[in-house]
């Protein structure tokens, strides 16, 4: 595997030179790309907002977190830890919170109100250290960490093994008669590195464009 020096995040620039990377190695990869095109960079602003609604999106559809979400950003203005606290069960439920949801969102929020958390320093830290950080909130595990840092802090070589759109994704674009545990999607994925995070958004491209037309990129 050819080495390519640490990189923080990707940009469009590198993208690019992963596309290419990735579809000298996997020939499935490459007919995504020439069939669909590049998929898109897929950023969100790195905060306690996209935490929050990355928990929202834990096996359920992305729509319809993305409801939920936008219901309390019209309530809550800015959606900020402070803020979110603000709220009681009863307003959450109304809502469309879970029981459960609210528990995790409250955990996070509490902890970065209370200085046990903070997102802004894990920015400049090492994947090992941010994972771990993280999943000190309960609610909070792998898939949810590996979604925070594809999307928001734009990490070239994660990858959401235990995603339930890569793993439909790969059934199908390699032609396994069952769907791939998330160990075997693991090892897949190991020809893809240093670029993995690439190679999912890839996938992501590949399930949106020709396996569902209602979105339902999630966890396991």
């Amino acid at each position: 595997m050819t080495q390519i020096p640490e990189i923080q995040s990707l940009t469009p620039e590198t993208l690019t030179h992963a596309l290419t990377v990735l579809a000298d190695i996997d020939s499935d990869l490459a007919q995504i790309l020439a069939k669909f095109g590049p998929p898109p960079l897929w950023q969100r602003q790195a905060g306690f907002a996209t935490l929050l609604q990355i928990i929202l999106e834990q096996q359920v559809s992305l729509a319809a977190a993305k409801a939920v979400f936008n219901r309390l950003c019209d309530i809550v203005q800015p959606l900020i830890p402070e803020n979110f606290l603000f709220l009681d069960d009863l307003q959450l439920r109304g809502i469309g919170f879970s029981r459960q949801k609210i528990l995790y969102c409250r955990e996070l929020a509490q902890a970065i109100t209370n200085g046990q958390l903070d997102l802004t320093k894990l920015e400049t830290m090492t994947e090992i250290t941010i994972r771990s950080e993280l999943k000190r909130i309960k609610g909070i595990g792998d898939w949810t960490v590996d979604i925070y840092l594809l999307m928001a802090l734009q990490r070239p070589d994660v990858f959401p093994k235990g995603d339930l759109g890569i793993a439909i994704a790969l059934q199908k674009l390699k032609g396994f008669t069952t769907r791939p545990t998330p160990t075997q999607i693991e090892a897949i994925a190991q020809q893809w590195r240093p670029w993995r995070a690439v190679a999912t958004r890839l996938l992501w491209h590949y399930y949106l464009s020709t396996i569902t037309a209602k979105p339902k990129v999630n966890q396991f």
